[in-house]
Parts: structure tokens; sequence; C-alpha cells
């Protein structure tokens, strides 16, 4: 059976909540109904009354490359205001929530924690408990399952936009799960709603849903691109290109000064679980890195989703690149969401820097975050509000 999102259920059998009520809606394009129409378009048809617009990162369009500073604006389609929640506001200020009698949260995660949306969603029921407005979250299906943990937990030293809540990079929970989490967890204190799905269990990827896949951004076109993001985004904090400006961002990486036949045949010879490497060249267009270079290196082929542990890969082909290139392979200098280094902030620790830098063994470094992945598990159970 499909999959029925919170937006279906709320429309269904919950828009009383809504009667009467001035709504803000936070949500983007790949927030939409089975039949591709947008939530904005399905909430207003259904008789709410929006006031304003949210955007996340990319914009409430979606179309805004990664890390670029959105001002407000107004929505073209329907004439309402929307304020930016990635610019010199992270969340909604207390003048506009002045205005708005409830926040409706509708947006499709990827179920990493460096992913900005859940920062967004953070920052929204924070803010909410401040000025007491009601916060309703139209829950929608984590696209890589509710199942597979990885990574190490967020040090405190290390918050940032691309890290604000202490949860592994790979966290296992719908964004409705998550919400309740934190409000509770972090003591936000939020008047917190979730309008929870139908039909959706832990062990499904997005294409297990019967939902159509939309964009979440400009850099994740597709849902085999999620598969790999968790480990490959970890490419941003280097100087390695990650595939953005291709058609495979997140599942190819390289350099000018890389021999792909060279790395793919070190990266088969480790042989990380349920992946395969094949040389590949690629030019990258604007803006990314290398932009207009010819590029060689590898593509990151999926073999068996249900094994592959795409952060354990990701390292792995950080750790092999610096073997193989010790006079080429840098760490990217410093981070426009933070302090430190970005690929500190996207680890949530420098601790695996520091560790590759001393030549460890990428297996011990993953093997190490197992107690707290187990305690994290158990932590959450209270949360999860699918079998």
């Amino acid at each position: 059976m499909a999959v029925r999102v919170g937006l279906e259920r709320l429309l269904q059998y919950h828009p009383e909540q809504l009667k009467d009520q001035r709504v803000g809606l936070i949500s983007h394009p790949a927030a939409v109904r089975y039949n591709l129409r947008s939530a904005v378009d399905a909430l207003q048809q259904a008789g709410v009354r929006i006031t304003a617009l949210f955007g996340p990162e990319h914009g409430f369009g979606g179309a805004v490359a990664d890390g670029t500073a959105i001002l407000n604006g107004v929505d073209r389609q329907t004439r309402l205001p929307v304020y930016s929640l990635y610019g010199d506001a992270k969340r909604p200020s207390e003048a506009v929530l002045q205005g708005i009698d409830v926040l409706l949260f509708d947006m499709q995660d990827v179920g990493v924690r460096f992913y900005t949306f859940i920062s967004t969603l953070f920052h929204v029921i924070a803010s909410a408990a401040q000025t007491r407005t009601p916060v309703i979250v139209l829950d929608r299906p984590n696209p890589i399952n509710g199942v597979i943990l990885e990574g190490p937990i967020l040090e405190p030293d290390y918050v940032s936009f691309v890290g604000v809540v202490p949860i592994p990079i790979r966290y296992g929970l719908t964004i409705g799960e998550l919400a309740c989490y934190m409000n509770t967890e972090l003591e936000l204190g939020a008047d917190l709603t979730v309008v929870e799905m139908k039909n959706w269990h832990r062990s499904m990827w997005f294409d297990d849903t019967r939902l159509p896949w939309v964009p979440t951004s400009p850099a994740m076109p597709h849902t085999s691109t999620t598969a790999l993001y968790p480990g490959m985004c970890l490419l941003e904090g280097t100087n390695l290109s990650e595939g953005r400006g291709t058609p495979l961002p997140f599942e190819i990486c390289g350099a000018p000064w890389i021999d792909g036949y060279a790395l793919a045949a070190s990266m088969n010879e480790l042989a990380p679980a349920g992946v395969r490497f094949r040389p590949i060249q690629f030019v990258p267009s604007a803006p990314s890195k290398f932009e207009g270079q010819l590029c060689h290196g590898v593509q990151v082929h999926l073999l068996d989703r249900k094994v592959a542990r795409p952060l354990t890969v990701g390292l792995h082909l950080i750790a092999t690149v610096r073997e193989l290139y010790p006079s080429e392979f840098a760490w990217r200098e410093g981070s426009w969401e933070g302090a430190h280094r970005h690929f500190d902030l996207l680890m949530g620790t420098d601790k695996v820097r520091q560790a590759l830098n001393a030549g460890a063994d990428v297996n011990d470094l993953v093997s190490s975050w197992a107690d707290d992945l187990t305690q994290f598990a158990e932590a959450c159970r209270p949360y999860l509000l699918y079998t």
C-alpha cells in the first residue's frame, strides 16, 4: 500500500485544527501530495488561511545553491510574504510570529544530520516555544529508512547550522519523530503536534513508499543520491569534488590530479560492503570545485543498499586519496557554516580528521561509535511513531 504522508492525513481528517487560524507555512517544493500538488496549493484549496511562508536553505522555491544566503521576498504565485530562514535570520522573528496563530512545518528531509532542514526545524520549534505559538509537523518518510544508524554523536563544541542537535550523522528517524525527540530531550517546551503518516514502516526506503520523488535541493535530484549522501557529502570538507555541478552529485568524486583507474583499483581492493567503484572523468559546471576543469576519479555504484554503509565508503575514499596523493590532498580551510573546518562540522568532531591524519584504520574508527549508536537508539525509543 502507498504511504500517506502527514499532509494527506491533515487534509482528510484534521482540517478543523486550522479553521480560522492564521497559518505560517514552513515548506519547499518537495512537500507535495501524491498527485504532485504542492503543500501550499493543497492547503489553500482546502480553505486553510496561510498568511506567511518561510523558506529553508535553497529557498522556498528550492532553486538557490547550497550555502547561499537568501533574502526575504514575495511568492510569485500566492503573493504571500516569504521569510527566509537561511540568511541573516535562521529562525522566525518574534515580530513575525505575533501575526501567526500556528506554524505548519511540511518538508521532505533526507535523514542526515548535516542536511540543514532539521536545523531549521530545531530553530522553528525553539522560536515557537518562546512565543507560545503551536507547531504542527506534517510527517514524511526518512528516504534512507528508519533503521540504520551511522556516525559519531555531535559534540557540543561543533554545533553549527550543519549540526545543531547531538545525534548521529545518519539518525534513523522521520522528521516528525525527530521533532518530538528535540522538543523533549533538549527541553525546548513547544506546543508540538505531529500528524503521522499511514503505511510507513521503518525498513522502507523512499522508492518503497510509492510516492513521487521531488528534488529536495538542486544537488539532491534522485533517491539514489540520498543513499550515498551521508558519506559522500564529507568530501565537501576536502579539496576533492563531490560531484556538484554534474548529473551525479554525491555519487562521484575526483580532482584533476587523480588517476581514476588507480583510485578505483585501490577502493575495489578494500571492498567496502555493497558498493563497487568505476573510473570516471567529468567536468563540473558552476558553481562548484574545479569548475570547467577535467576531473578524474570514481563513480560509486551502489550494489546492495541494505549492507552498504555510505559513511564508511566516504571515509575510505578520503583516506585512500590522502594516502595516494599526500602532496595534493588537503582539508578545506574554514566553513561557511561556522568557525571550525568544514569537515569537522560535518562530522561533529575533529577527532576523525585527526585520526585520519595519523593513519588510523577507517574500520576501527567506525567501530568506535557502536556503543554511542546503541545508546542513541535506546534514547529514541519513546519517540518512535512507526514499527
